[in-house]
């Protein structure tokens, strides 16, 4: 109903409605599916999705998600190269539940880009699970990851979707951001970003993604070797 009015409101006419079918077609035969509904729909959907969580905001998964990366302790670092670039950062945090109560072995799966915007399993030459892993928390629920930040990147512009942002006049940018999903049994699965303040992407994600309450807090490490951050994660029950 609502394209059906789309098309009075605008008087679409055939040359537009060719086009756009035209378009769709190039969509799938791009596979740009899951990377146009993930970065123009997919927000909106989480919206509803989660209007009623009391714990931790969440965010769009993407479509850069991998299952089943390699199970780490709960102090680990992410696999990644020797020569690894961006700079070290240590992400600490508490998995609790809504009273409080610290989580033991809740799992945090994270992945993000490299610090030059490319991810594992999607951009060639990287090792499979570079950057990739999941990270059981201890007795008390708590955690801490070491990893490199990652960098901002564009989304794909060499297919339909470049044409959609090209036409429109949009930009192509996400944010620097980490990935994760954390979950425990009984308790509900949250699937959030968390974003680097000062990025200028932010205020413009071209995945709608950004939300106040994910950007984290960032510090010079207490060792001198990068920066550290602290982001605790509530859960609600299933």
């Amino acid at each position: 109903t609502a394209v059906h009015d789309v098309i009075r409101r605008h008087e679409v006419t055939y040359a537009e409605y060719d086009a756009l079918k035209s378009w769709l077609i190039q969509v799938g035969e791009d596979g740009e599916w899951p990377l146009f509904l993930d970065v123009w729909v997919e927000h909106v959907v989480e919206e509803v999705a989660n209007a009623s969580r009391k714990g931790s905001k969440g965010t769009i998964e993407g479509p850069y998600y991998v299952p089943n990366a390699p199970e780490l302790p709960a102090d680990a670092t992410l696999p990644m190269r020797d020569d690894e670039p961006g700079t070290p950062l240590t992400f600490k945090g508490q998995v609790r539940d809504l009273d409080g109560n610290g989580i033991p072995g809740a799992k945090i799966e994270m992945w993000h880009a490299d610090g030059l915007g490319f991810y594992s399993q999607y951009a060639p030459g990287l090792p499979e699970w570079n950057l990739r892993g999941t990270v059981i928390a201890d007795e008390n629920g708590n955690f801490a990851i070491h990893t490199k930040q990652p960098a901002p990147y564009q989304i794909p512009t060499d297919g339909s979707c470049g044409k959609l942002i090209a036409a429109a006049g949009w930009h192509a940018w996400r944010p620097a951001h980490l990935h994760l999903k954390v979950s425990a049994p009984g308790k509900e699965l949250i699937t959030t970003q968390l974003y680097f303040p000062g990025d200028p992407h932010n205020d413009d994600d071209i995945a709608s993604a950004v939300k106040p309450e994910l950007l984290l807090d960032i510090q010079p490490a207490a060792d001198g070797e990068g920066n550290e951050t602290v982001y605790d994660f509530v859960l609600d029950p299933a």
